[in-house]
């Protein structure tokens, strides 16, 4: 079983047709599938971009969400429209309204989005005006604490998503590979080969998903778990627990790639360029 990483391509700073070859030179790639860990455009284009992926890509797409993805509309917008799309396209299957993903007898897939929820660093003081608070309609006009507060509901939710499928695909396999878009520990929130500021740590990291993947991990510690997430554009590895391995994608505006290839034999998970 070979698949393909991708995260934070923000393939709307790409012109169409450089959009087209990047998508069909992923189609050329060996991969019986592809996993993608948020942020590939924005919410006018959402829809377009992930149609226009299932339309040239041979093999299935696992993908959240990220932040970036709820810009310009609404969180409840957004996610009606995903959830009507992977429904009804082929090949398209949105990880925060899917059951555990059985790939192989001893290889499970889950995901959810995750959000930067507000509890890790110092929110309160944090001089940081993210983008989320002036482009995605719920956390828009908001002063800190209610922003604070929402953005925690937010994680808590995603926390609660995902903690059932990740007990299930446990308990079936001892291979779990977990995609989210925010990283779930401080250690695993890079920025440039260092741990995020005080500042910037509430806003990218999600400590609620953090703690529940920790939890699941520690009644499962036969399973190993690998949780690929993004959102920093800095690339790094953590290991938060011995059967759990966190990377971090990199990313460049206008530059999409292929993180890595996630391979699995039968017995364990490796990653490759």
């Amino acid at each position: 079983m070979k698949l393909g990483w991708l995260s934070d391509l923000h393939l709307n700073f790409l012109v169409a047709s450089e959009r087209r070859r990047f998508i069909e030179e992923l189609a050329e790639r060996e991969a019986d599938a592809w996993l993608l860990s948020g942020d590939l455009g924005e919410a006018p284009t959402l829809v377009a971009y992930l149609e226009e992926l299932a339309s040239l890509l041979p093999v299935p797409l696992y993908f959240v969400l990220g932040n970036h993805d709820f810009y310009r509309g609404s969180i409840a917008g957004v996610t009606e429209e995903v959830v009507s799309l992977s429904r009804t396209r082929d090949g398209l299957v949105w990880l925060n309204a899917a059951e555990p993903q059985f790939l192989t007898p001893d290889l499970a897939l889950v995901g959810d989005d995750g959000w930067g929820d507000a509890r890790l660093g110092d929110p309160l003081g944090s001089l940081v005006m993210f983008n989320d608070f002036f482009l995605i309609q719920e956390l828009t006009g908001h002063q800190r604490p209610e922003l604070i507060r929402r953005l925690k509901l937010l994680g808590d939710e995603s926390a609660r998503r995902l903690g059932p499928k990740l007990d299930k695909a446990a308990e079936q396999c001892r291979n779990v590979v977990v995609v989210t878009h925010v990283p779930p520990f401080e250690g695993a929130c890079w920025h440039e080969g260092s741990t995020s500021s005080e500042g910037w740590l509430p806003w990218l990291t999600c400590d609620a998903v953090g703690r529940t993947i920790l939890d699941v991990a520690g009644r499962h510690s036969a399973t190993r778990f690998l949780v690929l997430c993004g959102h920093t554009h800095s690339p790094g590895r953590y290991t938060p627990a011995p059967n759990v391995l966190v990377h971090t994608a990199g990313a460049s505006y206008g530059d999409p790639t292929v993180q890595a290839f996630v391979e699995f034999d039968g017995r364990a998970i490796r990653l490759s360029v």
